[in-house]
């Protein structure tokens, strides 16, 4: 398997039989746990030992990622969603120290500490993808393997203080606005869209706690360095995309390189894994399966860009 291979894994299974979905659907739960006198809530898909923890983006939370827990729950994985600190369920402090970066990563070992798993495979988007390459840093033995969606590093600089600063300084000086906006969010009848109610979540947190997040964001690390990144044994498998100045591609691509044990897989659009997954997810599915029977490994292997 290249690096850079973007050729579609067969799917031996096909679709994944109705019953097995209505099973996946049924082994839905919700818990929470302690850490550091906060209280952390998470969704649990599916069940057995294959664990995934998958991480939202910055402002959102676990409903963001439901269908794609779902998917990976009927293909026998038990995918665990964690609502970091300052977002979704969880509790939401409003001081910066709280929000850095490894503060977040050390959430995710405490969360696998409370759910007493010894290894996981750890992966999110944007935030959650940092978050997940911390942890690969900072307890390397409990990461399986790296899922990796939208990274921002080093070339998503200018377009992440171009978005977060200017928002930064709106719930600071214009309060007032965030909190009608988020009073009339709350007036909005729940939909049964989960996408769409993960990204209303922005809209449902009050000015001091958005604050209190972002400001998290130029407190300590925000990413691994170069070195750790090129020091870091587990697989990944990183997702990427065009056109997109936050999470531009050049991070994706740049990582694949750095990382001595990892492939690209290139996403057609920001919004395809949650409008139109079945093609991503049938390749996460397949690296999860590799992960766990050992065969993820890249060592070896010749760093080209396969067929788009």
């Amino acid at each position: 398997m290249s690096r850079f291979d973007t050729t579609p894994h067969n799917d031996p299974g096909g679709d994944v039989p109705h019953n097995q979905r209505l099973s996946a659907l049924a082994q839905v739960s919700d818990g929470e746990f302690t850490y550091h006198g906060m209280r952390l809530a998470y969704q649990v898909h599916g069940s057995g030992s294959h664990l995934l923890v998958y991480l939202h983006g910055l402002l959102l939370d676990g409903n963001l990622n439901r269908r794609l827990a779902l998917s990976l729950a009927e293909r026998g994985n038990r995918v665990v969603l964690l609502d970091l600190p300052g977002h979704g369920n969880s509790d939401k402090p409003r001081h910066a120290s709280v929000h850095r970066m490894d503060s977040y990563a050390d959430c995710v070992v405490a969360l696998l500490d409370h759910l007493r798993a010894q290894t996981a495979v750890v992966g999110g988007v944007s935030l959650g993808a940092n978050v997940a390459l911390e942890c690969a840093v900072r307890a390397p033995r409990r990461v399986r393997g790296l899922l990796i969606e939208m990274p921002v590093l080093e070339w998503a600089v200018p377009g992440a203080a171009l978005v977060f600063l200017p928002l930064l300084m709106g719930v600071h000086y214009a309060a007032a606005v965030f909190r009608l906006i988020g009073g009339l969010a709350r007036r909005l009848p729940r939909t049964q869209n989960w996408a769409l109610e993960g990204l209303r979540a922005p809209l449902l947190l009050e000015p001091e706690e958005s604050a209190a997040v972002l400001h998290g964001l130029f407190v300590g690390p925000v990413a691994p360095t170069v070195e750790q990144r090129r020091a870091m044994t587990a697989p990944a498998l990183v997702i990427g995309h065009h056109a997109d100045f936050i999470h531009p591609f050049s991070d994706a691509t740049n990582l694949v390189r750095q990382m001595p044990d990892a492939r690209l897989l290139q996403a057609h659009s920001i919004v395809e894994l949650r409008l139109w997954p079945d093609r991503l997810v049938k390749e996460i599915a397949a690296f999860l399966d590799d992960v766990w029977a050992g065969d993820a490994g890249l060592s070896g292997e010749p760093r080209r860009l396969g067929p788009l």
